[in-house]
């Protein structure tokens, strides 16, 4: 488990347009049919992390949330089925079914939106407004998996909550911190 940070692109950045299998309905889903009246998450999450399976309970929480209020929430799964089975559509579909995900979560098989998105790691959460452009991007809150921080969402959850009241962005805004996305050899971020 190597443990790396977000990239923090750009605030203001165009949000990179995707479509993806969506393995739980077979189907496919994109950015802009996930959009949202008030912005949209893009979150780079997958099964197996740590770092994600911390959060999760408390994430589904937040989201459920969010989306009653008008937020679009897509999640993207871009590592490596090869070397990591387990995050495999298989075992997507599974997750989502057996937790009752809100949202889609989709899959970066050719990885190309990873890299779209400047991903680094599980999870990366980029947060965009109404009109697409990035708002926030940074980490869920300071708990991980070893420490004894409580796992409250309190940094994405701020920004939603400034975000879907129509205000400025949060000032501070810290890298997240996960396992790195599992990239296909050769395929490895030149960001």
């Amino acid at each position: 488990m190597a443990a790396v940070p977000s990239t923090m692109v750009a605030l203001g950045s165009d949000a990179p347009r995707f479509t993806l299998e969506n393995p739980r309905t077979g189907g496919q889903d994109s950015f802009d049919s996930a959009r949202g009246e008030k912005g949209t998450l893009v979150m780079f999450i997958c099964n197996h992390c740590p770092y994600v399976i911390n959060i999760r309970p408390r994430l589904l929480e937040i989201l459920r949330e969010a989306i009653a209020q008008g937020l679009g929430v897509i999640a993207v799964n871009s590592n490596s089925m090869e070397s990591h089975p387990q995050d495999g559509p298989d075992e997507m579909k599974r997750l989502a079914e057996e937790e009752d995900w809100p949202f889609p979560f989709v899959f970066d098989r050719t990885q190309e939106v990873g890299h779209a998105y400047q991903a680094a790691c599980t999870p990366d959460f980029f947060l965009f407004d109404a009109d697409a452009k990035l708002y926030y991007r940074g980490q869920f809150d300071d708990s991980r998996p070893k420490n004894d921080e409580p796992v409250t969402g309190a940094d994405l959850k701020n920004a939603l909550d400034l975000l879907l009241a129509g205000k400025p962005a949060p000032e501070q805004q810290l890298p997240s911190l996960g396992c790195n996305i599992k990239w296909f050899p050769g395929n490895e971020p030149k960001y």
